[in-house]
């Protein structure tokens, strides 16, 4: 006779977690129903079912490893032994979490949560700034008032199912296995209903639209998920409601881009303002209605300011959710050069290009010696 641990693919000192798994394995391979009634197939699964009987049991188990076949011979192992274990009791033992438990002993389905609900919501980055609340309207399933969810019609009350006698589960045979499920007449639930309700149509609950006043929290992020519990789909047979999951998404905003907690913001800046140094004014978040979102802020401009010069306004940024603190208002300056200039004006810029040295375009003299070293390499003349 073959090594029951060979039989199931397993080391002698395996624990009993390997041992069932190895089984589960090994029975769903070699179950004759999977085989088209193999009869190969068929004891492979009575040997793969001997060597579980033996190897679960731990005197059996005891017994073997020190004796071989021989110490259990006379103590279930080998076919034919009065004391072998039942083919349906190894397999309610092992896959009873699988397929509904051991021999009908699970009671009827009792209260089931209802389902959770998805909404997705879009906001303005003036929103995420000020914190605001926002009506939502969502479909929802709710227990019918009418039957108070039972749907039964008022004044009447569902019956015992007669399929499952109130069990809510059934059995069905499948060659070797019995497999425990959920009764198809009456869903799980045990009871019928003879007289529905008129209301819900005897399903106990409705689907209605329902309008909440959702908040939302000032310096709330792109992609953040608020939690409402128990703003979900009503249970079934009087389980609790589930939760209303609301996704934010922020529009972008035509000035302001968010950086974690700073908003940047790109202004133009006069060329005479960025070559004498002076103020501008700047967009800025400050949430109140009466500017509508929006506010001015006076900004320092450096004498001398090149494009892509960045000033940090300190506290004019995004609020913390989970803290006091603010980020910045981060201004990035664009040089402007002007256009359209009238005679007298471009007179005065020539004159003032005549002027200029290389001191007043440091920038321009450091690329123009990098260029000059560059040209020399490719040419080879200096």
């Amino acid at each position: 006779m073959r090594d029951y641990y060979e039989i199931l693919g397993v080391e002698r000192g395996c624990d009993d977690s390997a041992l069932k798994a190895a089984f589960r394995k090994q029975a769903m391979e070699h179950h004759p129903d999977r085989n088209g009634g193999c009869e190969e197939a068929s004891g492979r699964f009575k040997e793969v079912n001997e060597a579980y009987s033996i190897l679960s049991d731990p005197q059996k188990r005891a017994a073997y490893d020190r004796f071989g076949h021989a110490g259990v011979n006379g103590n279930g192992g080998g076919p034919g032994n009065g004391q072998f274990h039942d083919v349906h009791d190894i397999f309610n033992e092992v896959f009873g979490d699988i397929f509904g438990g051991r021999g009908g002993q699970r009671q009827r389905s009792g209260p089931a949560r209802g389902s959770d609900l998805r909404y997705d919501l879009e906001i303005s980055l003036e929103q995420a700034y000020a914190g605001s609340e926002v009506e939502i309207t969502i479909p929802v399933t709710l227990s019918c008032e009418a039957c108070e969810g039972s749907g039964a019609k008022p004044g009447t009350s569902p019956t015992q199912c007669t399929t499952c006698h109130g069990a809510g589960r059934v059995r069905a045979s499948q060659g070797f296995f019995s497999i425990e499920r959920a009764c198809p007449r009456c869903g799980g639930s045990g009871q019928m209903v003879m007289d529905p309700c008129t209301e819900c149509r005897g399903a106990g609950h409705v689907r209605r639209q329902r309008t909440l006043a959702v908040r939302i929290p000032a310096g709330v992020d792109d992609g953040a998920r608020i939690r409402l519990a128990g703003e979900g789909d009503a249970g079934q047979r009087g389980g609790p409601r589930g939760d209303l999951y609301i996704f934010i998404s922020v529009r972008p905003h035509e000035l302001f881009e968010r950086d974690g907690l700073d908003l940047l913001c790109t202004v133009p800046v006069p060329m005479c303002v960025a070559a004498l140094g002076g103020e501008i004014e700047a967009p800025c978040l400050m949430g109140g209605e009466a500017c509508d979102g929006q506010c001015k802020i006076e900004v320092k401009v450096p004498e001398g300011a090149q494009t892509g010069k960045t000033v940090r306004v300190k506290g004019r940024g995004m609020p913390s959710l989970r803290s006091r603190e603010r980020g910045d208002l981060v201004v990035e300056l664009f040089v402007e050069t002007p256009t359209r200039l009238t005679a007298r004006q471009k007179e005065l810029m020539r004159e003032l290009a005549e002027i200029c040295s290389e001191q007043q375009h440091p920038k321009s003299a450091g690329f123009t010696g990098k260029a000059k070293r560059f040209w020399e390499d490719v040419t080879g003349k200096a």
